[in-house]
């Protein structure tokens, strides 16, 4: 998924502990020969190569994993959307790009993006993509179920506590062996080798999408590599969002469609849902919450 994986596990010696491990190493790996649409043996590249052709017969698994992220799409007005690796790449973000591409470019760079094109058959376990060229991705969706999926593994086995941090998506259970609660360290985007809260997670999953790093900036407005899928134009304003929520898969959904959604209208979506917060940070420094979510910042 070209992401790190670290996994943490409170076990009895290390012997125990590397083969639980083990373990969540080979379920991570099994969900990557599933989604990866870098692999051309995958039923994701699959669906891909298929596409305005024909509908292409998968595991149940990953017409699941399709059906909710499409659930996402809705709930986020199209902010969030596996179809975005239909996309044109004229944005860089490697200091080579000097000026802003033409509107018109911008506008065909997502023509074949869209959701509502994603076809799922659940009967027939088929999933069709409707145009020519169009693709599915699980980027921003992948390693937060691929967490999901290991941590509910290692649960099963009886690992009464753990780590699944997936390139800084953590998915956590259980208590650290003193009885205290795992904490996770917030990002000070202005310093990032400082935290600006510490924050203790009960059997939930917290993301930070991060924009802090990858941006140009046209006309005195600074644009980052998040782009709305809806429009081909970066997201813009602001700079951290961190989610809190029960499964690491939404969070990480959710973690970037509010950026695309922008301050206003992503937190009001998030006190919308039951058992989700958000903190984010604006491009100027400015911290905004969830309302039901209390930090001490340092």
């Amino acid at each position: 998924m070209g992401s790190r994986f670290d996994i943490t596990v409170v076990a009895q010696d290390s012997v125990e502990a590397n083969t639980y491990i083990d373990l969540a190493v080979d379920e991570i790996s099994r969900i990557e020969k599933l989604i990866s649409s870098w692999d051309p043996n995958s039923q994701t590249s699959a669906i891909n190569k298929n596409a305005g052709i024909k509908a292409v017969k998968v595991d149940s698994e990953l017409i699941q994993l399709i059906e909710r992220a499409k659930g996402i799409s809705k709930l986020t007005d199209g902010a969030f959307d596996i179809s975005y690796a239909s996309m044109d790449k004229i944005w860089k973000f490697d200091g080579t790009m000097k000026q802003m591409p033409p509107a018109e470019e911008i506008k065909n760079s997502v023509s074949k993006v869209g959701y509502q094109n994603i076809l799922v058959d659940k009967d027939r376990s088929t999933v069709f993509l409707k145009l020519k060229g169009m693709k599915i991705g699980f980027g921003g969706i992948g390693k937060g179920y691929a967490a999901d999926k290991a941590k509910e593994l290692l649960i099963s086995k009886g690992v009464p506590a753990g780590i699944i941090n997936a390139s800084g998506d953590m998915n956590t259970w259980g208590k650290q062996p003193n009885g205290s609660d795992w904490k996770v360290a917030i990002t000070n985007p202005m310093d990032k080798n400082k935290a600006f809260a510490l924050l203790p997670i009960q059997n939930e999953a917290v993301v930070t999408s991060g924009n802090y790093e990858k941006y140009v900036n046209f006309n005195g407005k600074r644009y980052t590599h998040i782009i709305d899928p809806r429009t081909g134009y970066p997201s813009s304003g602001i700079i951290s969002v961190t989610v809190f929520a029960p499964k690491a898969e939404l969070a990480d959904a959710l973690a970037t469609s509010v950026f695309v959604m922008g301050k206003e209208v992503g937190l009001n979506r998030i006190n919308q849902l039951p058992n989700i917060e958000c903190i984010l940070i604006d491009d100027q420094g400015n911290i905004f919450t969830s309302n039901n979510i209390e930090i001490n910042t340092k």
